[in-house]
């Protein structure tokens, strides 16, 4: 049996999740836990354990004295930062239930949120959140508090709940620290779904789930080798409100004692991955599409020269992974590795920090090419998978057990079985206690034998690994009988630099057609008399644009192609509508909204 570290907080010493973070107070203190940057002073600021863990019982006296009972609900509506961490520690350790919200979400989905779950206090950001939510306080019966973190100037938008941060947090220093460790099995969070379909559900979600998992990651971790560990920076900005940041993001550093620095935005990332300098980041495949298609466009600009040594150095990478990965032979072009790798590769790595050893994709699925462009650069790139229900993780990639185009092997402690229709079941500690108020969804998702459903088809290799082949409920059934993935075909699409956003229709139609968002710059340089908003689109831009798409589509059936497109006016946004928070689009919606000019792709077919 592998001996632990002893730096790790082990499942006999954290039975909750407030006994993990008291755990981890006594035993590093004086280690650095957090940093966050100081905008008045224009400064990264680090805090230690025993400075959060003060801070923590602070808040917990103004949550006492609210007069909550264990089990009553609080939500958290912040951007990722320390005070998102201390509010869920100190309602972790008075028993209550934490509800995470999007601090860009709309007003009307947060008013349905407070009112399912019946939220007693509500943290926001400022002023501007409160804002949003005014105009429907009245609806929000069950809010005795709301916390603002940045105080108001607007007098108009005045409530009795309503306080600042430095008035609600009345204690001096020095407050006990309350640490829950009654009933691991207790609710410790509900996390409502992204809701591409109808209103969110809240996913139940108690101590033993969200712990569990974050100590399997921990396993599977040493397991591989990629031990996480105080010498860990990671740097965060998947928003905490997503089970995949708030495990593995949050709660799985606290077990390895490692530091979370948060960054400031999306837009200053690429600034603080350099400021910093992480050694783990986790995110959703977006930002790594987006990385990809940043080199391809500075690629384009070079000359032939260069691109033919950046796709001889990607090659070589990515056969030089596949040999340590057992999967190919030595090749004598791995004696230009270290000198590819130096003058090519590690230039663009440098964009990340120069010090980052592991990045982990999950969320939604990550594109092959992606994949094997930055894994090629030397970037070691893992995918997992995994479900808001599973809390969230089920399966992932590690680095001596990489395959990329694979969601990886389950994670120690979690069972899976491929039911007949293919479809993935799972069945562990991590399996959500149901959803909130709503058994007949939680029937439909677990059945009488405990397995949880996914939804997705899956196959499984001879070496267990998984691998998505589809969605249960989510394919296109074409007029001619085909059936179809939109998932697989937009992951091929959206590569393209061209292309930043694309939906696939086709339900009941002769042939696929194409929604779309263009880059502008990248188009611009392919035709930059033509403007893409033009409804009256010409055909000579139209070809070009099919050309593109297809070129992506050489392996799939003939009836995959698509054959019409159209271009829409707007990208689709959160704030729009046609995105979840977790940046999935809202398929129906974006259908409802393109009804007409869909119509008009089809006339006469």
């Amino acid at each position: 049996m592998r001996t632990l570290p002893d730096y790790l907080i082990t499942a006999s010493q954290a039975t909750t999740l407030s006994a993990l973070f008291r755990a981890r107070i006594q035993n590093t203190p004086h280690y650095n836990a957090y940093r966050q940057y100081d905008k008045d002073n224009k400064i990264w600021q680090s805090f230690t354990w025993k400075e959060i863990a003060g801070q923590v019982a602070s808040w917990q006296a103004a949550l006492m004295g609210e007069q909550l009972l264990p089990g009553d609900r609080v939500a958290i509506m912040l951007r990722n930062c320390i005070h998102w961490v201390i509010f869920d520690q100190a309602a972790l350790g008075l028993g209550l239930v934490t509800v995470p919200l999007y601090p860009n979400d709309r007003a009307d989905n947060i008013s349905y949120i407070l009112k399912d779950t019946q939220t007693k206090v509500l943290l926001l950001e400022g002023h501007f959140q409160w804002k949003q939510l005014h105009a429907l306080k009245e609806e929000i019966t069950s809010l005795q508090r709301i916390i603002l973190l940045q105080p108001s100037e607007d007098r108009t938008l005045t409530d009795s709940r309503l306080a600042t941060l430095d008035s609600w947090l009345t204690t001096e220093p020095g407050a006990p620290l309350y640490t829950y460790t009654e009933n691991p099995d207790q609710l410790a969070s509900l996390v409502y779904t992204s809701g591409t379909t109808g209103r969110p559900k809240g996913v139940m979600l108690s101590h033993r789930n969200l712990l569990s998992n974050a100590q399997a990651i921990i396993q599977a971790g040493l397991e591989s080798g990629a031990n996480f560990n105080p010498n860990d920076l990671f740097l965060s900005f998947l928003p905490l409100s997503h089970t995949l940041e708030r495990t593995a993001g949050y709660y799985m550093p606290m077990i390895a004692g490692a530091t979370v620095a948060y960054a400031r935005s999306i837009p200053q990332l690429s600034v603080d991955l350099q400021t910093l300098r992480p050694t783990v980041l986790i995110s959703v495949p977006r930002i790594y599409e987006q990385l990809s298609a940043k080199i391809h466009t500075q690629l384009a600009q070079k000359n032939f020269f260069v691109r033919q040594l950046f796709q001889l150095t990607v090659n070589t990478g990515w056969h030089y992974f596949e040999y340590h990965q057992q999967r190919a032979r030595w090749s004598p072009t791995f004696l230009l590795w270290p000198l590819l790798r130096n003058n090519i590769a590690n230039p663009i790595l440098d964009k990340l920090g120069g010090r980052l050893r592991l990045a982990i994709s999950g969320g939604a699925a990550l594109s092959p090419k992606v994949a094997q462009l930055l894994i090629g650069l030397g970037l070691d790139l893992l995918q997992g998978y995994g479900l808001t229900e599973t809390s969230p993780v089920i399966s992932v990639n590690l680095p001596q057990h990489n395959k990329p185009h694979s969601i990886g092997l389950p994670l120690p402690t979690i069972q899976v079985k491929i039911a007949e229709n293919g479809e993935l079941l799972t069945q562990s500690q991590c399996v959500t206690l149901g959803y909130w108020q709503n058994p007949k969804s939680t029937e439909e998702l677990i059945d009488a034998e405990g397995w949880l459903h996914t939804g997705d088809k899956v196959k499984q290799d001879a070496e267990g690994y998984l691998y998505i082949t589809g969605r249960i409920k989510d394919i296109i059934v074409m007029g001619n009988g085909e059936k179809v993935s939109p998932t697989d075909i937009e992951i091929a699409i959206v590569t393209d630099p061209l292309f930043e956003q694309v939906m696939i229709v086709g339900e009941g139609r002769p042939f696929l057609s194409a929604l779309l968002v263009l880059n502008a710059e990248t188009l611009q340089q392919l035709k930059p008399a033509e403007d893409p908003t033009d409804p009256n689109l010409n055909k000579s831009l139209q070809k070009l644009l099919l050309t593109r798409l297809n070129q992506h589509l050489k392996t799939f059936p003939g009836y995959a192609q698509i054959r019409q497109v159209y271009i829409t006016p707007e990208p689709w946004t959160i704030d729009n509508g046609l995105l979840t928070p977790t940046l999935k689009i809202k398929r129906n919606r974006i259908l409802e909204k393109y009804a007409a000019p869909l119509e008009n792709l089809y006339e006469g077919y």
